[in-house]
């Protein structure tokens, strides 16, 4: 796209462009908007597409379309037309004689249970939440019996952990950025790229939605045209998928195939939400005290993303509470940290869409809207324009910034109607501007005539104005479910977008400028595995190679925050993990693979602090991240950070430090865990109290399991106090009728954790 056009407002394929809104023309060094209507992706043709009403017949067309090897591009995580993959899939599976290759992310699977505990526990839940949601078949034979030999499976991020001990899956990983994905499409030979979408309106108004998804396959149809290689795109229509408007929002005609088989809808994949520990409350709310009022934010999935969106939510609600929540763990004061409410609001622009963000959009600090022309968003930032109320200073300042002319183009009239400034239906005479059939010279610059225009033709307030920008989004059920039943004027205010858009500055759309303005004060949060004592960061895979994830958008969103002036980036750990031989330091001294070179290094949380990188030299660097490690492992950091020369002989760790240990931490936040402002599910859960009461016991016994000291110390226990457990819990275990020693000892493990 051209620089400065809104990226929340895309071009309508069945919708032709009015020739009073084409043209970009510029005047000061400033690039003027006059096409207010931007392509989003190239069009080339509004023919209608191949609507096919059976995902069998579907499957044949494809076929047919492409004799020879299939390379399947299927988006990350809910954007996958589950039902189609697996018709296509079992077809290719059948045949020895055609090949078919698939490259996607995040391919999902309803939990399932690793032993007879967990299995008897799981189904009823699993079948409660997921309900019909279809398993992708490839998932299950990679898991299982493997891949056909005809069949190949690529993925550029997986699901975290799952594939450690998989062969396949990690000979077919491409490490590779989010943003080279549309690019790694095309060099993968992709030949058909399928898709589910959300669907409206029939007839001429029909329209579809990328819903979750328009993340990659506007810039892959882009590519592909440019490269003159055939791409056949094929979106099946899944009913319970959002309808997401602007940048998500398409024809039909972009698609060559549309699948309309009722067959294909089913439930998305809605994780529920996971407990919130104390040790992610104390890294969410270190980390909800570096967001600046006014500033953008990106957060993402889990716990912690949770714990960071009940932080703000704390901070701007209770701030007195707050605040003393801070002062307890911050051993080195409040200097630096904001405590405030949000006057303005923030802007979310993440790749990832999650509930956290919804609950911050409900809780109105997510509303910070940003507009899609320069000139207007750089008056917004300095305060030339005071916010979205529109006013005369709104037009003047407009005017002083030659941004609009008078007396005012047609141009001109177009930009302020579009955004609000004017009443739609003003239209320009001759000399005059009319409105409502009342003429009024069309000019800015006498007093009276400059009064007269304010009076009748000023709107209320700005238009087309995003809090929310997204490339994908997934959550529990009632995320889905608040997306499919937001009204309408809240809902255009969430922009579902390019990947290429959100996670670099600059890129195809030259678009470099206006995100800077938009992304004031950038706050871009990310998890990682481990960091090392000089700033590195471990977030995708293990030293021996093994992938546990992927690279994704961390890269990205690091290196824009290093690029934008105001901007932060935030990594985030616990600063242990376990291991079967006990707990581990997750801050280390050297690890054999890095996701975030060390020179990128800037804020790093652990529950016990933040350590505030950049700029600073090793020794410092040094000396800040041991000071937020667990002190268990403190004094084996300064060691041998002293043995290679990186600490003097004679550091001594101050004292202020030496209690960074789960219990301490534990009694800072318990009380304000009992007062309710840091619940275990601050966004609620699909599980009843019950099953959180199993849960909870099975945990602790699965972890005992990986500790053959604590192990015995819990059956001796178990055993001499002779719990026994409620029957309904018993029963849905499948201990009810237990009769072996094996099953009986293990009831009796189970009742001693209740």
């Amino acid at each position: 796209m051209p620089p400065d056009l809104d990226p929340s407002v895309r071009f309508a394929a069945a919708r032709p462009v009015p020739a009073a809104l084409s043209g970009i023309k510029v005047r000061g060094g400033l690039a003027r908007q006059t096409a207010l209507v931007p392509l989003h992706y190239k069009e080339t043709s509004v023919t209608p597409p191949r609507v096919i009403d059976s995902l069998q017949a579907a499957v044949d067309a494809v076929l047919d379309t492409v004799p020879g090897d299939i390379v399947l591009g299927i988006p990350l995580a809910i954007g996958k037309p589950n039902h189609f993959v697996n018709a296509l899939y079992r077809r290719i599976k059948a045949n020895p004689a055609r090949r078919l290759k698939i490259f996607t992310a995040l391919s999902l699977e309803k939990p399932v249970g690793k032993s007879d505990l967990e299995r008897h526990f799981l189904e009823p839940l699993v079948e409660r939440v997921f309900t019909d949601y279809p398993d992708l078949d490839y998932v299950k034979d990679l898991r299982g019996a493997g891949l056909p030999p005809n069949i190949e499976v690529c993925e550029f991020f997986m699901k975290t952990g799952d594939y450690l001990f998989n062969d396949v899956a990690q000979q077919g990983h491409i490490s590779t950025n989010y943003t080279f994905v549309a690019r790694d499409m095309l060099l993968q030979g992709m030949n058909v790229i399928a898709q589910a979408v959300a669907s409206k309106g029939e007839g001429d108004d029909w329209r579809l939605s990328l819903s979750s998804n328009p993340d990659v396959m506007f810039e892959v149809a882009e590519r592909y045209a440019d490269a003159g290689r055939p791409l056949l795109k094929v979106g099946v229509v899944n009913h319970r998928m959002p309808f997401m408007p602007n940048g998500a929002e398409v024809a039909p005609g972009f698609y060559d195939i549309v699948v309309t088989d009722p067959a294909a809808s089913h439930a998305l994949f809605g994780p529920p939400n996971g407990k919130v520990s104390t040790a992610d409350y104390a890294i969410g709310l270190h980390a909800s005290s570096l967001v600046a009022d006014g500033g953008t934010l990106q957060i993402g999935i889990g716990s912690l993303g949770d714990a960071i969106a009940q932080g703000l939510i704390v901070r701007d609600r209770h701030g007195e509470e707050y605040r003393r929540i801070m002062e307890s763990l911050c051993p080195d004061g409040l200097a630096g940290r904001e405590l405030g409410r949000f006057d303005r609001g923030l802007y979310g622009c993440s790749e990832m869409f999650v509930n956290g963000f919804l609950k911050l959009i409900e809780a109105g600090i997510v509303r910070r809207e940003v507009f899609g022309d320069l000139v207007l968003q750089e008056l917004l930032n300095r305060g030339q324009i005071a916010g979205e109320t529109v006013t005369p200073q709104t037009l003047r300042a407009l005017l002083a910034a030659g941004r609009i002319h008078s007396p005012l183009t047609l141009d001109d009239l177009a930009f302020l109607t579009h955004y609000g400034i004017f009443e739609p239906g003003v239209t320009i005479d001759g000399d005059h501007l009319v409105f409502d059939g009342v003429p009024l010279p069309n000019d800015l610059v006498g007093e009276a005539q400059f009064d007269a225009i304010c009076k009748l033709l000023l709107g209320a307030r700005l238009t087309h104005g995003i809090f929310m920008t997204g490339g994908f989004f997934l959550g529990p059920n009632d995320f889905y479910e608040r997306l499919r039943s937001m009204p309408p004027q809240e809902l255009a205010k969430i922009d579902m977008t390019r990947i290429d858009f959100i996670n670099q500055l600059y890129s195809a759309s030259g678009q470099g400028s206006l995100k800077r303005a938009q992304r004031v004060k950038g706050r871009f949060m990310n998890t990682t595995m481990m960091v090392t004592l000089l700033g590195a960061a471990v977030s995708d895979a293990l030293e021996d190679g093994r992938v546990v994830s992927g690279v994704g958008g961390q890269y990205n969103f690091v290196a824009m925050a290093h690029a934008l002036p105001d901007a932060r980036s935030i990594l985030m750990l616990r600063s242990t993990h376990e291991h079967k031989d006990g707990p581990r330091s997750s801050i280390v001294w050297n690890y054999g693979n890095t996701t975030i070179p060390r020179h990128l290094r800037d804020i790093v949380i652990t529950e016990y602090g933040v350590a505030d990188l950049r700029g600073q030299a090793d020794g410092e660097v040094v000396r800040r991240l041991i000071a937020v490690a667990d002190s268990r492992f403190q004094d084996d950091l300064v060691r041998e950070a002293q043995a290679h020369g990186k600490l003097p002989a004679g550091y001594v760790l101050p004292d202020r430090y030496r209690q960074n240990l789960p219990a301490a931490l534990d009694a800072k936040l318990h009380p304000w865990s009992q007062a309710g402002l840091l619940p275990a599910f601050p966004f609620g859960t699909d599980m009843t109290a019950d099953e959180l009461h199993i849960v909870t016991a099975l945990k602790r016994l699965k972890r005992a399991t990986s500790h053959p000291v604590e192990l015995v110390t819990m059956a001796v226990k178990s055993l001499w106090e002779g719990k026994e457990a409620p029957a309904p819990y018993l029963e849905r275990l499948g201990l009810d009728d237990a009769t072996s020693f094996k099953t009986m000892f293990i009831r009796r493990l189970f009742a001693g954790n209740l």
